[in-house]
């Protein structure tokens, strides 16, 4: 085989970063099974018509295409789309499986999503999202739009990272404030708003005058209201402010105060009001999130979602819905990036079991047998070399034990590499410092 070319927007992990990568997950997970939040994993490929359905990503799918296409003409896999998120494939899955489900349904998924995006530092092709949804049937408890920041600022906060910032807004604010002002595609204006901080207000200026019709004093009002953020309730009184009335506006103002208000209860500091968030994809109806790491700002959000009450529905039943996703790949790529993340040895192995002969392997494959009978990750030395050789190779690996096994009945020992201290020890007692049995992450 000759070299292979590397294809960005696809990383590979080394061993010690998997390792990193799946602590990160099991606390991630962890968290989320103590907020009662039960685990799925839905099919990598939609319908194409599905994946479409959510905004602006009809350049982000990869399509599905067999390398031997039929005579006959297209094949049903040419309808179909690798996923870009798990929100679009969770509602199918609800309505596909709303008999069976107990509402409201509280699920979990940690998976693999794909996204052609232009490759950069923080952003990928190929990616791992942990997401959380709670979905009701017809109507959906405002509370649980409260819930979600609470639980990924757990989630987080169990990490060895920085501390995180979540960006709070409500939709029906931004819509009932356009609404007010008098714009009639308040779609449009939100998916200018959505890039402000690309762009900047001019070009949002100019954005809103051409996809959504806004006048300069209309264009100038919904960048006001954009300006507007606040780590408490106070943001409600500076929209009042400006001088606009809407039914919409001011159910919006409303569930949003009981976000943060509910939010600074729990953790005083973890969400800001910041009404610049808009989230540019078109069936978010409520509450919507950003996450920032503090230090990382300018790499732009590692966690993000929202209420949508109109992504399911069969018939006349809905199955309003809200979420928040964690860009789990993004979010270690930025600290790998940085190395601002580590791991206290490239392997999980504890203990190397030495190897006097290959005649005695036998004997040192029964004490690491004991061993990890008892927990203690261990591995045999792959020869018989001298024992120098043999522990100058738990020394690479960052092994910390070597263990010797006894011959002629003699005691077997255990030799701590780092101190040098050996002592007598007992494959079935014999038990590491708790700092020690694990690889640790900081």
């Amino acid at each position: 085989m000759s070299k292979p070319t590397p294809i960005s927007g696809f990383p590979e992990w080394t061993p010690a970063q998997r390792m990193i990568e799946q602590y990160v997950l099991d606390r991630i997970r962890g968290t989320f099974e103590l907020y009662g939040f039960a685990p799925l994993e839905t099919r990598a490929v939609e319908p194409l018509d599905q994946l479409l359905r959510k905004g602006e990503t009809s350049k982000e799918v990869y399509l599905i295409r067999r390398l031997q296409a039929d005579a006959d003409g297209p094949a049903g896999d040419d309808a179909l789309g690798l996923h870009f998120d798990l929100t679009v494939p969770f509602a199918r899955y609800v309505l596909e499986n709303a008999g069976k489900l107990q509402f409201p349904f509280r699920r979990y998924q940690i998976q693999k999503v794909w996204r052609g995006e232009r490759p950069q530092e923080g952003r990928y092709r190929e990616f791992l999202q942990a997401d959380i949804d709670i979905v009701d049937r017809d109507t959906l408890a405002a509370h649980h739009e409260a819930e979600m920041p609470l639980v990924v600022g757990d989630a987080l906060r169990s990490l060895p990272i920085p501390p995180v910032r979540i960006q709070v807004n409500n939709r029906k604010i931004c819509e009932g404030f356009y609404r007010g002002v008098g714009l009639t595609d308040p779609e449009a204006a939100l998916r200018a708003v959505d890039k402000l901080d690309k762009i900047g207000p001019a070009k949002v200026t100019e954005l809103l005058a051409e996809t959504a019709g806004a006048s300069e004093a209309q264009a100038k009002a919904v960048l006001s209201l954009a300006e507007i953020s606040a780590p408490d309730a106070s943001f409600a009184d500076a929209v009042r402010a400006l001088g606009v009335s809407d039914p919409m506006l001011d159910e919006g103002i409303e569930e949003l105060v009981r976000v943060v208000e509910t939010a600074a209860a729990h953790s005083p500091g973890l969400c800001v009001a910041d009404l610049r968030i808009a989230r540019g994809l078109d069936y978010y109806t409520g509450t919507v999130y950003e996450t920032q790491l503090i230090g990382y700002e300018r790499f732009g959000s590692i966690c993000s979602g929202g209420r949508y009450d109109n992504l399911a529905s069969a018939g006349a039943t809905r199955f309003p819905g809200v979420g928040i996703s964690i860009g789990v790949t993004r979010l270690l790529g930025l600290l790998f990036g940085a190395g601002a993340l580590s791991v206290s040895r490239d392997v999980p192995t504890c203990v190397l079991v030495a190897v006097a002969s290959e005649e005695q392997r036998a004997a040192s494959n029964r004490v690491a047998e004991a061993l990890r009978s008892r927990g203690v990750p261990t591995e045999v030395s792959p020869s018989a070399a001298k024992f120098g050789k043999q522990i100058r190779y738990a020394e690479r690996r960052g092994i910390p034990y070597v263990w010797f096994p006894g011959v002629d009945g003699a005691a077997d020992e255990v030799k701590d590499i780092r101190s040098g201290e050996q002592v007598a020890a007992a494959a079935g007692e014999w038990t590491p410092p708790r700092a020690d049995l694990r690889p640790l992450v900081s």
